[in-house]
């Protein structure tokens, strides 16, 4: 049987949080003390991410020790300097011998559309974050960490688009705990996947009602050169099951189903689309099945970061917009 908790009830990842509300930027930062096995797949045109080739199965590397997922585009990807100082000081790393070298990956989402563009996640707002993660774990839903800028809904510009947020689901089934954190900041617009009903996207133009990303492209078939108004979606899918870089790649490759069922279009030229997956546990569970149901738990966090986002920036929420 299937039940609802928490994604910070899944023992071993803790997760920090820490933004600028005013700049309209944040980081949100999952640490491993002990380390954590990771794979990842990215499947947008346009990312800006740190160290995905460790992630590589190919690669020596087969724990790494947190996940920073932030805001300010590749500007942002500093913030990771300051992940890795705080951890070296908590003894929190890879022994070379000579020094402890945590392992950090990190992806950043394009929010600099929003708020004021010269404020970007830096090593001092990570190093705030992983403070949280690992002293005070202060995870929440909506307009925080790398949520803080987040929107969807761009194709026509700033002014038709809807505010988001990240988002998180997980469920237990047995002994097995598996959920998701979704930063939801996409070109395309967003749907309930059990229903098929569109939740956010792109506005007509009086604001007042939702039309089609999709149907808005056809309107003319010549290329775009610029679509970077502020685009990416993130996430991070977790587990207390045992596997190795490998099946972890395909466990976040499969989770990509869980945007493809939500947000339409998906994985264009102008979004980063990553997702991580992460195992901090040693229940021996079927790889196929941890999967099929990353995919689920993703895309319930999308509905959660479109439920739990609050109108900033100018932008509506969808809350604001059709209420609860």
């Amino acid at each position: 049987m299937i039940k609802k908790i928490s994604v910070t009830d899944i023992s071993g990842i803790k997760i920090g949080q820490t933004e600028n509300k005013e700049a309209g930027t944040g980081c949100t930062v999952l640490i491993c003390e002990n380390g954590m096995h990771a794979g990842l797949d990215v499947r947008g045109g346009g990312p800006a991410s740190r160290e995905s080739q460790l992630l590589n199965p190919l690669m020596a590397a087969q724990e790494i020790h947190a996940i920073v997922l932030a805001g300010g585009s590749a500007y942002g990807l500093g913030t990771a300097d300051g992940v890795m100082e705080y951890l070296e000081e908590k003894g929190i790393g890879y022994d070379t011998g000579f020094a402890l070298v945590p392992l950090v990956a990190q992806a950043d989402i394009y929010d600099l559309s929003v708020g004021d563009a010269s404020v970007r996640p830096d090593a001092a707002m990570g190093r705030e974050a992983a403070r949280h993660a690992l002293e005070e774990p202060n995870y929440q839903d909506g307009n925080f960490g790398a949520g803080c800028g987040a929107s969807v809904g761009k194709i026509a510009g700033m002014a038709t688009s809807m505010k988001t947020g990240i988002g998180s689901h997980a469920i237990q089934i047995g002994d097995l705990k598996i959920g998701a954190i979704v930063v939801l900041n996409a070109l395309g617009d967003v749907y309930d996947y059990k229903t098929g009903t569109q939740i956010a996207g792109l506005l007509t133009e009086d604001r007042t009602a939702l039309r089609s990303t999709t149907e808005y492209m056809c309107a003319s078939i010549r290329p775009v050169e610029n679509k970077f108004t502020g685009n990416t979606t993130l996430a991070v899918v977790m587990t207390n099951a045992a596997f190795d870089k490998a099946q972890l790649c395909k466990i976040a490759g499969m989770a990509h189903d869980g945007y493809a069922r939500s947000i339409r279009p998906v994985h264009t030229s102008a979004d980063g689309d990553s997702i991580y997956a992460v195992s901090a546990g040693n229940l021996q569970v079927d790889q196929d099945l941890v999967g099929s149901l990353a995919a689920d738990v993703v895309s319930e966090a999308i509905i959660r970061a479109v439920q739990n986002a609050e109108s900033a920036y100018g932008l509506p929420s969808a809350t604001e917009l059709f209420g609860k």
